[in-house]
Parts: structure tokens; C-alpha cells; sequence
């Protein structure tokens, strides 16, 4: 099995049946194959960010499947999805989200505990992902301690923290000026390429899409 994502004839409105009904995406068909790195461009309010919600099993679709790694994820129960989340995919957004009372390591840490990590193992690692993106220096900082380029790189090492097979990002680096944003999106790329997991990366900035290994654009709810 070559594809880790498979989104086929995907759906989704608002207010689905009722007066007013507000149509998302419209027959949505997308695969990401290992190792492959997938722009996602799209005009605002186009869907895709409901596109990445869905993908990412956040949101279900009201037609059409998705499936990961060969496996239809509509087959499995509530608790069953939440573990394929868990284990399979990694997420990192505009904002970091990161939790401010935590630092740095332990934001990695975290999420590693949760899915059955021992403590020395799960410290190791987030010391290691933090090395490898230049923050040997930071792992005892908290969030607001950071820079925003800082924080960001912390949030894509969460990301990676559980060894993903996919990472799904929407406008990672969004909300950083042109010159860090540069910078930040080279050290995703970098560690993307190295752990050769595949990513399906939501943006608009066109200089970052074309460093990518495909582009796809989204357009009124259909893929173009």
C-alpha cells in the first residue's frame, strides 16, 4: 500500500438540509503517497481547512471516504478513530498552540505519555527533536519565553513527537513574518524529509507551495 492518505468523493455542508445550506466541498478527491510532500492552495473559504479537518479525523464527512494507511476510517468506532488519530497523524496550525504553563520539552513530552511512552523515553526524544531544530538551548523555556519562530518549531516537533505517517498542517507559518517564515518552513521541510513521512501542507504563499513535491488547489469546494 503506496497511499497513506485517500480522500475519495468527500462532501461536507453546513446546516445540511436546511434553508441556507452552505456547501464546503463538493466531491473531493485527493491521495498522498509515502514520502510524498502536498501543497494545498486555496482561496479563503474555499474548504481547506474543512479538507484538513476531515483528513485528519476531526470532522466527518457527510458523503464520500477516507482512508488511511489501506484502512476505511468510517469502518472503526469513536475510540478507535481517536487511537488511528493518535498514532498515525500529526497536526500543527497557524498559532502553536502550545501549552503556556508547560515547557518547551514538556509540550513534546506530553503527547508521547499519552500513547504509552515511558518518561525517560519520551525526554529523549523531545530533547533530541529540539536539538535537531535548533532549540538545544530552549527545552526548560516556556511558550511566552520564545520567539515566534521559536514557538513554532517547538509545534512542529509535538507534531512529530509520536512518528507520524502523516503530517497534516494548515498555514504553519502564517502568523511569522516573511524572513522567519522562510526560515521556519525550511526546518519543516527538513525534518519531513528526513523522517519520510508524507504532509499535506495548507498555504497561501506560493513560494513555499513550489518547494513542494505537488501542488493542488482547491477551489469553491472542488479540486481544480
Amino acid at each position: 500500500m503506496n497511499e497513506v492518505l485517500a480522500l475519495s468523493g468527500i462532501e461536507k455542508g453546513y446546516k445540511r438540509g436546511l434553508p441556507g445550506e452552505v456547501v464546503v466541498l463538493r466531491g473531493v478527491s485527493l491521495s498522498i503517497a509515502r514520502g510524498e510532500v502536498v501543497a494545498l492552495v486555496a482561496p479563503s473559504g474555499a474548504g481547506k481547512s474543512t479538507l484538513l479537518h476531515i483528513a485528519g479525523l476531526l470532522d466527518a464527512p457527510d458523503a464520500g471516504t477516507v482512508r488511511l494507511i489501506g484502512q476505511d476510517m468510517a469502518d472503526l468506532a469513536d475510540a478507535r478513530r481517536t487511537e488511528a488519530r493518535r498514532r498515525t497523524l500529526g497536526f500543527v496550525y497557524q498559532f502553536h498552540h502550545l501549552l503556556p504553563e508547560f515547557t518547551a520539552a514538556e509540550n513534546i513530552i506530553l503527547p508521547q505519555l499519552a500513547n504509552g511512552v515511558a518518561k525517560a523515553a519520551a525526554r529523549a526524544r523531545a530533547e533530541a527533536l529540539l536539538a535537531r531544530v535548533g532549540l538545544a538551548d530552549r527545552t526548560a523555556h516556556r511558550p511566552a519565553e520564545l520567539s515566534g519562530g521559536e514557538q513554532q518549531r517547538v509545534a512542529f516537533c509535538r507534531a512529530l513527537a509520536n512518528g507520524p505517517a502523516l503530517l497534516l498542517a494548515d498555514e504553519p507559518t502564517g502568523n511569522l513574518d516573511p524572513a522567519t517564515s522562510d526560515q521556519v518552513f525550511a526546518v519543516l521541510m527538513d525534518l519531513v524529509r528526513e523522517t519520510g513521512l508524507s504532509a499535506l501542507i495548507a498555504t497561501h504563499n506560493m513560494a513555499l507551495a513550489a518547494r513542494m513535491d505537488r501542488v493542488v488547489r482547491l477551489e469553491r469546494g472542488r479540486v481544480v
